[in-house]
């Protein structure tokens, strides 16, 4: 599950990703075969940090499970 990370605040992508013009046609942000296709990987600072991605428009997005 995809989630937006924002200071300590967990945000659901339908908040924030409803409006961005790099989202998929139903809002989500562009998820294909594990990774973020409207962003970039980020370094894990922990083996234990889940999967973790910044956006086009700046945002941090987390693959939780």
């Amino acid at each position: 599950m995809l989630v937006i990370l924002v200071g300590d605040q967990v945000i659901s992508p339908q908040k924030v990703c409803q409006t961005c013009l790099l989202a998929d046609q139903s809002g989500q942000p562009r998820w294909q075969q594990g990774q973020l296709r409207c962003g970039h990987a980020i370094r894990k600072l922990a083996e234990t940090q889940p999967d973790q991605y910044e956006c086009q428009m700046g945002f941090r997005v987390a693959d939780v499970e």
